[in-house]
């Protein structure tokens, strides 16, 4: 299945471009997807996925929707989903 991946701010660098399609198995998860990308892009290794959870004070959206209100790493995939990924942010002046 074809799905469309958007990252942002350091994830953008890591991958080089903003937006990727991505083809990957019927049935695949978002735990799937991320644990392929950090394989594929050495400057992800460890930034998605941390102790078999999401990685800290990341957000990943499925069209739209924070993954971890879904069902997280488990959340299914079908055909013409979007993904996006931010880093961390951090705050500005106070």
């Amino acid at each position: 299945m074809e799905l469309e991946l958007r990252f942002f701010a350091t994830f953008r660098e890591a991958v080089g471009t903003k937006t990727l399609p991505y083809e990957t198995a019927d049935g695949a998860t978002v735990g799937d997807v991320l644990r392929d990308l950090e394989a594929e892009y050495a400057d992800l290794e460890d930034r998605l996925i941390v102790d078999g959870g999401l990685a800290p004070h990341i957000n990943v959206l499925k069209n739209g929707r924070e993954v971890l209100h879904l069902d997280g790493l488990e959340t299914s995939l079908a055909d013409g989903d979007r993904l996006a990924v931010f880093p961390p942010v951090a705050g500005g002046d106070e």
